[in-house]
This record gives C-alpha cells, sequence and structure tokens, in this order.
C-alpha cells in the first residue's frame, strides 16, 4: 500500500533524535508522504525545516489555537516569506480549542481569522483544529469558504471529532474530512459512522504523531508508520479493501497538498 500521512509533528521532541528510524519505518509500511505541522512560528520554522531535510515530506505554517495569543501581523510577514519555499503546502494548523483555552476566546478568533485571510493571499489550502468548538468552527469556515476562489478542496478537518452529520456538512463546504486514531478506539463509534458514511474522495487519513496512537499502539509514542492502522480499520468499518482505502486517500491528500 501507498499511504500519505496528512498530519504529524515530525519536529516534535518527543520525536528528536530519533526521526531517522521513524523515517525508515515509515518508509517500510508503504507511506510516501507525510506533512509536517507548524503550530507556532518557531514550530513552524522547525517544520520547514524537516521537510527541506526528506524529499518526501511538506510542511505547513500556523499558529495553533493554544499560542494564539501570540499572533501578530510580524508571525503574517514571516510566514509570507517562508512560504515562498516550495516545501510550504498549507496554513495550519489553525483554528479554535474551547477545552484546554490556553489562549483566551478572542484571541483565537483573531488569529484564526487572519490566518484564514493569509492563506487567501497565498492562495494555499489551511488544516482545522477544532475541539469543544464544532459550531463556532463551523460558521467561522463556512462564511470564509463561501468568499473563497479556491477550488474544492480548500482544506482539511484535522482529526475530525465531530459526527456524521457535522462530517457531510464540512465535506459540502468543500474540505476533506481527516481521520487519526481515535477512529479505531472501541467507544468511538460516532467517528466510525461519519468515516462509513462519507463519500470516499471526502477522506484523508493521519497519525497526529508522536500522539494519538491507534488501537493496537495506543499507549506508545505514535508515528507516521502506524496510519497503516487507521486505514484498516476504515476499511473494515467501510466494508472495502486497505488497498483501495489507502489509494483514494493518497489521491485525496496528493490533490489537496501537492497539485
Amino acid at each position: 500500500m501507498e499511504l500519505f500521512d496528512t498530519h504529524a509533528h515530525l519536529h516534535d521532541p518527543w520525536i528528536g533524535d530519533d526521526l531517522p528510524e521513524v523515517m525508515d519505518r515509515a518508509k517500510q509500511a508503504g507511506v510516501e508522504q507525510i506533512v509536517t505541522i507548524g503550530c507556532s512560528l518557531e514550530d513552524s520554522r522547525n517544520a520547514l525545516t524537516i521537510a527541506e531535510q526528506y524529499d518526501n515530506v511538506r510542511a505547513t505554517l500556523g499558529v495553533h489555537p493554544h499560542d494564539a495569543k501570540d499572533w501578530s501581523e510580524a508571525t503574517a510577514d514571516e510566514f509570507r516569506h517562508m512560504a515562498e519555499s516550495e516545501q510550504v503546502v498549507a496554513i495550519g494548523e489553525i483554528g479554535l480549542d474551547f477545552y484546554r483555552n490556553f489562549s483566551p476566546h478572542a484571541d483565537q478568533y483573531r488569529a484564526f481569522e487572519a490566518q484564514l485571510t493569509l492563506a487567501d493571499q497565498l492562495n494555499l489550502p489551511v488544516v482545522i483544529h477544532s475541539r469543544d468548538a464544532h459550531e463556532e468552527t463551523y460558521r467561522i469556515l463556512e462564511d470564509w469558504a463561501g468568499q473563497s476562489n479556491r477550488p474544492a478542496p480548500i482544506g482539511v478537518i484535522h482529526c475530525f471529532s465531530g459526527d456524521a452529520n457535522l462530517a457531510h456538512r464540512y465535506h459540502d463546504l468543500g474540505f476533506l474530512v481527516s481521520f487519526a486514531g481515535p477512529v479505531t478506539y472501541p467507544k468511538n463509534d460516532a467517528l466510525r459512522e461519519a468515516a462509513a458514511s462519507l463519500p470516499l474522495d471526502a477522506i484523508v487519513i493521519e497519525t497526529d504523531a508522536p500522539y494519538l496512537s491507534p488501537q493496537p499502539q495506543r499507549g506508545k509514542r505514535n508515528e507516521p508508520a502506524n496510519v497503516r492502522y487507521t486505514a484498516q480499520h476504515i476499511a473494515e468499518v467501510r466494508g472495502d479493501s486497505a488497498l483501495a482505502i489507502a489509494r483514494q486517500t493518497t489521491a485525496n491528500a496528493t490533490n489537496l497538498f501537492c497539485a
């Protein structure tokens, strides 16, 4: 199988010096492409550094809602400069997180909307984080999508955690919906229903490595090689072959990030 891990944090300290071995295991597992995700200015710099070291890694630039209080126009200017690199394929991880609330809601809204504008300016798709803020995130993206001139897909909902209805609403806006390790957890029937009901051309898969290991590896550090477990689980709930899931989700991710 050829797989595409659409969301990892290869530059995370938890991976650190193990990165060469992590990349080797990913290759052995059939993971052909990986996107490593920026969550702050410094984190985005590190993501781009990793992407420039590996031919099969791309990077995103973004300020996560946890760090939204630090958003500034100076950060936007540096992102504009960094986005000149061909390795930069999206703005993200951006959005709203009303679970941790590490940044005030007002700052989260401000940073989110500013980075959506930046994505438009740079003609890049977006990678969306939403936790305990489903409707608030959807309303902002509904308005933004209505004004966007980009053809679908216009972005991806990272580590989707809603129900089937919300997944279809996002698909109708022009977003891909990404499933990570939690879709394999025994109690997550709503996620499995969403994965089973969406058209296959709406789905991508990810690890969010080094976090959220799938059920067979739960409790261990996650890494891109484990994206195969998510592909296999989605195949089971859809009644498809793992090869078909791998092939179509890779095509979907390639269309979003590499077209």
